[in-house]
């Protein structure tokens, strides 16, 4: 099960994930599919799709638990209290959340347009992983070109190619364009994972119901 080359000979799933760096939700969704992937033994090519949090966010960032007090009206204990809650869902789920008074949400979309570089080289997902521990367990700056570039290459992609994708913005007409095509379809938050191209699941739902589903798709697919 992988983004951009198939595990098995013919992988069994397609799975478009739409999703941000910025979301904690997203990798708890995708580590929640995986855990449901791995108990049907069913393959996955799966593909990211870009999407923004806040497209609107300044380079310098904010800080997170000011942003959800802004966004969402969160109390600084109700934010705790929600940090709180996704480090214990992370520890269950091999992801290790490192939330401190000093964590930044910060612009995702000079992270997207590395993303989708990197697919034309077969490497978004490690990326998009990759990018994920970078943002929420080393509390790197993912909107800065240096360390994305540094991430970059961490999963095998050329550093200086990585920095002229990112200077030269040649892949940020082709993420505005995708980003609007989903939400054009109507997705306003992530995860939204959408199987076989035809059945949209939003939000992390737990390992449980995302090997439901993957059940009762391969059981349509075995029918039809």
């Amino acid at each position: 099960m992988t983004n951009d080359a198939p595990a098995q000979t013919a992988p069994a799933l397609q799975i478009d994930i739409v999703s941000d760096v910025m979301c904690p939700w997203c990798i708890v969704g995708y580590r929640q599919l995986e855990q449901a992937l791995a108990q049907t033994g069913v393959g996955a090519f799966i593909r990211w799709h870009p999407f923004e949090l806040n497209p609107q966010m300044p380079p310098e960032g904010q800080n997170t638990a000011e942003h959800i007090a802004e966004k969402y009206g969160a109390s600084p204990e109700q934010s705790a209290q929600n940090r709180a809650h996704l480090v214990q869902i992370g520890q269950g789920l091999g992801i290790d959340f490192q939330f401190t008074p000093d964590s930044r949400i910060v612009n995702s979309f000079a992270a997207h347009q590395l993303l989708h570089w990197a697919q034309e080289h077969n490497l978004q997902h490690p990326l998009k992983l990759a990018l994920f521990q970078a943002h929420f367990t080393q509390g790197r700056d993912v909107s800065d070109h240096t360390v994305l570039v540094d991430v970059a290459e961490t999963v095998g992609l050329d550093r200086a190619k990585a920095a002229e994708v990112l200077e030269s913005g040649s892949h940020a007409d082709a993420v505005r364009e995708l980003e609007g095509v989903w939400t054009g379809q109507g997705i306003s938050g992530v995860p939204a994972m959408v199987f076989e191209g035809k059945y949209l699941v939003t939000g992390a739902q737990g390992s449980d119901n995302y090997t439901q589903v993957i059940q009762q798709i391969m059981a349509e697919k075995a029918a039809g």
